[in-house]
């Protein structure tokens, strides 16, 4: 029996994260000898509430995935305990993807049905991919639309103000946590608090210090003097651990005794905007907000004249609290018959698909979108096609944009979305249209399903 880790996966156990049915299928696959190439199709169908636009990310963590796809002996032994036949962990051992990766860049705004991603490979690879790219892409998407909203609210009505991600701790696991923090960066804050996701990323770590802190001396004023002498003129003073305007005053007392001109003060409970304007009275330090802290939190900040260089939202980002989830889905769009690709597609109540592989063009006018179209991958459409070829015959074909560059496109795309689209309440819905080519390829398809139905 293998025995169990802390709760990591290692390169040699990471195909291991998919769900059973799709082990259960590759085996049936092999054993009956049927694996055509086939063609699956990521994208929502809808889009949560209040949601006028998402704004992909994750990308870079599907492709390693896809990459890196090799059944190691500790997931081969696995696979034998749960009653997986030999011949079939046998071509586990030597599986690679061959296939083809067609994606949206990340940072790039999406929308309902438009694919996120398709894959063409045999059918055996192709469906193993399921789980793990709706993982990597879904989370990752959600967090960075969440963290693209707080931004365009501060765009609007700030003054440039900093978004930092404090919601580590409260993100559901260490790898949430982590990716959250890349994906918050991606849809527009500017670093994070946890120190793993900027070694691993390269984002910039911010941090003020905790109640604890302040708690665990005599005085207030023992504290802020002992951490000003550790830390000097970066630090960031928590004042409100008894009496939030007295210690803003404190704070700039003691700061002016030892003569040093800190970085701020941060705020974390209270009536934060009644409480931002009277420290803003009785000092003149920069002030980050913190707690509660959302779009909407942001706006009524900014509504109530609130004062604040910047803000650390956590739980509402990691969670994305009002809309946490998001349903991705990973359809077979096509599949290989006598040497052809064949349409494929979903008839069910309320789960319709789109068949064939595809592209998404996006209409550009004076620098605003219009309008997108969803076609067929052979059609010539208008407008700039945004899904691009990634990988071809299981080599990479396309570098993968540094994170910088991933987070100029959302913030760039983003604006480039006209004002009602991106509205925190009742966005105006984007135009997304079907092309002809399309619309006839599916209605041609479904008469004939239901006809041999």
């Amino acid at each position: 029996m293998t025995q169990p880790t802390a709760g990591y996966l290692s390169p040699e156990t990471a195909p291991l994260f998919t769900d059973l049915y799709e082990l259960r299928m590759m085996q049936a696959y092999y054993n009956q000898e049927h694996n055509p190439r086939a063609t699956f199709s990521l994208f929502f169908r809808e889009l949560p509430t209040k949601r006028g636009y998402m704004l992909t990310a994750g990308l870079e963590q599907a492709v390693h995935a896809i990459e890196q796809l090799s059944f190691g002996p500790r997931a081969i032994d696995y696979l034998s305990e749960l009653g997986f036949g030999e011949r079939f962990l046998e071509h586990l051992s030597d599986l690679e993807f061959t296939g083809d990766v067609w994606a949206l860049p990340e940072g790039t705004p999406v929308f309902g049905n438009e694919p996120m991603l398709e894959v063409t490979a045999p059918i055996l690879q192709g469906q193993l991919l399921e789980t793990i790219v709706i993982n990597q892409l879904g989370y990752q998407t959600l967090v960075a639309t969440k963290a693209g909203r707080m931004r365009d609210v501060i765009d609007r009505q700030g003054d440039g103000q900093s978004l930092v991600d404090f919601g580590s701790r409260r993100s559901h696991g260490t790898d949430a946590g982590i990716k959250a923090a890349r994906a918050a960066y991606v849809g527009g804050f500017d670093g994070t608090s946890n120190v793993a996701a900027g070694e691993l990323f390269d984002v910039p770590v911010f941090g003020t210090m905790a109640h604890s802190w302040v708690q665990s001396f005599a005085t207030e004023r023992a504290a802020f003097e002992t951490y000003l002498a550790e830390h000097g003129e970066e630090t960031i003073l928590l004042i409100d651990t008894y009496d939030t305007v007295a210690g803003a005053e404190l704070a700039a007392d003691v700061a002016d005794e030892m003569g040093l001109e800190i970085r701020g003060v941060r705020l974390d409970s209270g009536d934060l905007p009644a409480l931002s304007k009277a420290v803003d009275e009785v000092c003149e330090l920069d002030q980050y907000i913190s707690s509660g802290i959302d779009e909407y939190a942001i706006r009524d900040f900014f509504d109530r004249d609130g004062v604040a260089t910047g803000f650390g939202p956590g739980t509402a980002l990691v969670t994305s609290t009002d809309a946490p989830k998001v349903e991705g889905v990973y359809k077979l769009v096509a599949v290989e018959r006598d040497g052809e690709m064949h349409p494929t597609m979903k008839l069910s109540t309320g789960k319709v698909t789109y068949p064939h592989a595809k592209r998404v063009h996006r209409i550009e006018e004076n620098g605003q979108y219009v309008g997108d179209v969803i076609g067929l991958r052979v059609e010539s459409l208008p407008g700039e096609n945004l899904l691009e070829p990634v990988i071809e015959d299981g080599e990479r074909v396309a570098d993968l944009p540094s994170l910088e560059t991933s987070r100029d496109r959302a913030n760039e795309r983003r604006s480039n979305l006209p004002a009602p689209h991106r509205r925190i309440d009742d966005p105006e819905p984007y135009a997304v249209e079907i092309s002809d080519g399309l619309e006839r390829a599916t209605e041609e398809l479904r008469r004939d399903l239901e006809a041999k139905a």
